[in-house]
């Protein structure tokens, strides 16, 4: 992400409160935060050697390093403020044609700039529960990053991981499930990597926005970032998991977090980046940090940190300089030569392009007159669509309130059916519209959000941290906020539903403003549009918003077939409403980009099924969620150092549901369609002579010990479409593994659309990492002997078929 607020006196005139004297009292009694740690220490980084089909772009880098001064070396591992409007730019080494890295925000489409397209959200791709349309849609994604100038897209996000329901950044990742998330990063970065270098973010447990960065810039300077304490099989088995799958796939950067963990700064934290990335993992990319994210010269450097973004003053400025680390020995010269290795090495793989590219579709101030550097590709079109359209998720669907045909009537209520007001860039570059606030310039209280509030928010470093709008009150919402927001042409609802109104010859009325509307009593059906926002800078005040339930409720006492539509950066309760009688149907449309209103109008007329299916588990009240639904902030023990202590261990989401036997409104994995399927024919084949510990466990490739990923086994079902409507079905795996862990975890999951009246056969390979659980002791993946059970259904709670296997 690309901020611009840490520097000097940015904050415009915003009066920050000064610390009470008790804090001042705190502060004085503990040793500065930067050098506060617990996490265990893993020295010396290990030297990236080229595993895998890293091997010949590694010697070609090698031999370009081994002919660069020390100061070259230096100079590439540091960020630059730079002459165009690339999110960050690396340093180059122009008498050997090795450029400037030009780095960019971020997953869903090219952000702050024109030309290019906005593509459906992390979340939104997680309901798809797709495979190949995650490649298709970073498959083309990755191309207008290329075309635009950027050698790296700074996605896609795998954490947070949902942990925190409130989370600000959720809506950036596609599920709270690590393997549902695994399964769509790789194809994800597969897809990028096509064109450019993927940076998959954040390392790691980076679950909440409340005190994610150390108050440094503040004046009242009172608070590190939080820290998310976690044990070691919690953090292999859950948040690691996804990490697995990006390097297995050959992920060319990582980023490191703002946020703590254990204690030791992600980015100088040598147990995540010389342990478990570059030795377990045998990551061969680079690590860069988040941005601004940089608190010690040598520390970070030899906890295994590669790069330093946007600028580096500890590294290559005022502060610090890395060549005096490696002259005086406190870096080894080593260190230095791998840093430089593995940024070049990545670069030859992934990231070329043609000479003087770089940042050539990134204006410094898109506001003047610049070049117009068209990105997107006509032949984007259909997967932007079709990625749109199977996000969305049906979860009520009653009387045959859809699909619709073609009524005579239709009524259209909400401030999520129109476009926003404003689609433009502002001068001054970090603005409400450039970080995907646009459609939020007040909020419900009728008060300003301004580009001020922006900056504080963006710190979320204060005590008692700024809540940002929990809708987006002035128009359709189809991404969340910050850094991984999307700004391209919105095609709204409304817009959509009076084409098709047209065609139809539909009489259409609608009220997009008001808080009370009236209703025509003609109306056949009326369709009321509600949003829920969330945004990097801050977590969300609420999973629900008085406003919008009013305006559902006053909807549904003069409709007898309402149809809600919940535009959701997020978790958004539906229980204010959802039993009322007059409410016939509910989509959770997700964050689906520019196609918003042509993909809904899709489903609501039955061209399509839809086959979303929840990548989150629904409640009926906040309450349900425990601890995990507020994020952490400091207590009076340690008002300086917040601590986030991860004591549900795996058990987020479904399984804290499960584990502590509350009924959720819709769980995780549920989605209705306009037909009926069964299952039938559960067969399983697992190979009874795989050994306890993973065979060979000195061979590392990326991703792990290689036997990790060996198929041990496949389960298999049929599917039969019983209806009378071509749709998809997903069907889901889940397995019960031996031990004291969760009585559900995903481990399978495929996608195919069946005509009526048609069958097909499902499979689910097992790898041997999906049968395995981290033995602390042994500090390896063992399979458990004993009963593992096997559960395919239609969702985490409908389960169709049950069977067992044993490990002797």
């Amino acid at each position: 992400m690309r901020l611009v607020l840490f520097v000097g006196a940015v904050f415009g005139g915003v009066a920050f409160a000064q610390a009470t004297n008790k804090s001042e009292t705190y502060f004085e009694e503990l040793e500065r935060f930067r050098s506060y740690g617990r996490s265990p220490s893993f020295y010396p980084t290990p030297v990236g050697t080229g595993l895998g089909d890293w091997a010949s772009v590694y010697q070609q880098a090698q031999s370009l390093v081994s002919n660069m001064t020390f100061e070259e070396k230096a100079n590439i591992t540091s960020g630059y403020e730079g002459v165009n409007g690339c999110g960050g730019n690396g340093g180059s080494v122009p008498r050997l044609d090795i450029p400037g890295l030009c780095y960019a925000d971020a997953g869903a489409g090219v952000r702050a700039f024109e030309d290019v397209n906005s593509y459906p959200a992390g979340i939104h791709l997680g309901a798809t529960w797709n495979r190949d349309l995650a490649y298709m849609r970073a498959l083309h994604l990755g191309a207008e990053f290329k075309r635009k100038g950027a050698n790296v897209a700074l996605a896609p996000s795998v954490g947070g991981l949902g942990r925190v329901v409130k989370g600000g950044r959720n809506w950036e990742s596609p599920s709270n499930d690590p393997y549902l998330t695994g399964a769509l990063t790789a194809p994800t970065i597969r897809g990028l990597q096509q064109s450019v270098i993927a940076c998959v973010k954040h390392l790691i447990a980076n679950e909440q926005e409340t005190n994610r960065k150390a108050a440094e810039h503040l004046p009242t300077k009172v608070n590190a970032s939080v820290s998310s304490n976690l044990d070691d099989q919690t953090m292999h088995e859950l948040y690691l998991w996804p990490f697995y799958d990006a390097i297995h796939a050959g992920t060319g950067s990582v980023m490191c977090a703002y946020n703590r963990v254990n204690n030791s700064y992600s980015c100088q934290n040598s147990k995540l980046m010389n342990d478990l990335l570059k030795t377990q993992l045998g990551f061969q990319g680079f690590v860069v940090s988040d941005w601004y994210e940089h608190k010690s010269g040598v520390g970070s450097a030899n906890a295994g940190l590669d790069v330093v973004m946007p600028v580096a003053p500890l590294w290559n400025g005022k502060e610090g300089s890395l060549v005096d680390m490696v002259n005086n020995g406190s870096v080894n010269a080593s260190r230095l030569d791998d840093m430089a290795t593995r940024i070049v090495a990545t670069w030859l793989k992934y990231g070329t392009l043609e000479k003087g590219a770089e940042g050539k579709g990134f204006p410094l101030n898109p506001t003047l007159p610049h070049e117009y550097v068209e990105a997107r590709d006509p032949a984007s079109k259909t997967i932007i669509r079709q990625s749109a359209i199977e996000g969305h998720v049906l979860v009520k669907n009653v009387r045959n309130a859809l699909p619709f045909k073609k009524p005579k009537f239709l009524s259209v209520f909400g401030y999520d059916a129109v476009a926003q007001g404003v689609n433009t860039p502002d001068p001054t570059g970090f603005t409400s519209w450039a970080m995907g606030h646009g459609g939020a310039q007040r909020y419900l209280n009728g008060s300003a959000f301004s580009n001020d509030t922006l900056f504080r928010l963006f710190g979320a470093s204060e005590i008692d941290s700024v809540t940002g709008p929990s809708v987006y009150l002035n128009g359709t919402l189809i991404s969340g906020g910050g850094s991984g927001a999307s700004t391209g042409v919105i095609h709204a609802p409304l817009d959509a539903l009076k084409r098709r109104a047209y065609d139809d010859d539909t009489f259409l009325f609608w009220d997009t403003s008001s808080y009370s509307p009236f209703v025509n009593p003609a109306s056949q059906a009326c369709l009321v549009f509600i949003n829920a926002m969330a945004s990097e800078g801050y977590d969300r005040k609420n999973l629900t918003d008085a406003y919008s339930d009013h305006l559902v409720t006053t909807v549904a006492s003069q409709c007898s077939n309402t149809i809600v539509v919940v535009h959701a950066a997020g978790i958004r309760l539906v229980d204010p409403w959802i039993e009322h009688d007059n409410v016939t149907a509910v989509i959770m449309a997700h964050l689906p980009g520019q196609d918003s209103g042509p993909a809904l109008v899709e489903i609501l007329y039955g061209e399509q099924s839809p086959s979303g299916r929840l990548p989150y588990t629904i409640a009926k009240r906040e309450s349900d969620y425990g601890h995990l639904l507020e994020p952490d902030i400091p207590r009076d023990d340690h008002p300086f150092y917040p601590q986030s202590n991860f004591t549900e261990g795996v058990f987020i989401d479904y399984k804290h549901f499960d584990q502590s036997h509350i009924e959720p409104r819709f769980e995780f994995g549920f989605g209705l369609s306009y037909t009926t399927f069964a299952f039938s024919n559960l067969t399983i084949d697992v190979d009874q002579t795989a050994t306890v510990l993973p065979p060979n466990p000195d061979v590392v490739l990326p991703g792990g010990i290689s036997s990790l990923w060996d198929e041990v086994g496949t389960i298999t079902c049929v599917v039969s479409n019983t209806g009378n409507v071509s749709s998809a079905e997903v069907a889901q795996l889940y397995l019960n593994l031996p031990g004291e862990g969760p009585s559900k975890i995903l481990r399978g999951f495929e996608k195919k659309v069946l005509a009526p009246g048609t069958r097909e056969i499902f499979k689910f390979p097992l790898a041997r990492r999906d049968l395995s659980s981290w033995d602390t002791e042994k500090q390896q993946w063992v399979l458990n002997r004993g009963s593992y059970g096997v559960m395919v259904g239609k969702s985490v709670l409908n389960i169709q078929l049950v069977s067992n296997f044993t490990l002797q």
